[in-house]
């Protein structure tokens, strides 16, 4: 169930302008899973199938379970494995998922953005929007 955080999904709209993105996500970890708790520009079908992301699935979850970005260039053609089949519903190409980390080195958060245009992140760009994922509001 997709439990909306109005202050993180006011957050994640500045985030995806900032960075010119055109989609995104917060999952935040609850025990072992992530749940939705802000989504933009996802289609509701999406949002019923990533409101529960189990540990280690999807993006998100390798993002969670690896505690660094995980990146696709493109969401459509993508063949990894990695990218499941209502991440590639969501009009875009390029995507991240970051994770936010917490005092301690644990994930506390996963937050995805995704570009309309395919694009390969540098190491210095992905560090820099883990840094601005670092402060999503609790």
């Amino acid at each position: 169930m997709y439990e909306r955080n109005q202050a993180q999904q006011d957050w994640l709209e500045s985030l995806i302008a900032k960075l010119g993105g055109v989609a995104g996500t917060v999952h935040v970890q609850r025990g072992e899973d992530l749940y939705l708790t802000g989504a933009h520009n996802i289609p509701s079908n999406v949002v019923a199938i990533v409101s529960r992301v189990p540990r280690g699935k999807g993006m998100a979850g390798l993002a969670q379970v690896k505690k660094q970005p995980v990146q696709t260039c493109n969401l459509q053609t993508d063949e990894t494995g990695n990218i499941k089949p209502g991440a590639k519903a969501v009009d875009a190409q390029a995507a991240v998922a970051l994770p936010v980390l917490d005092g301690e080195g644990g994930v506390r958060a996963v937050v995805g953005i995704a570009w309309s245009h395919e694009s390969e992140i540098g190491a210095a760009e992905e560090l820099r929007m883990m840094q601005l994922a670092a402060a999503l509001p609790q």
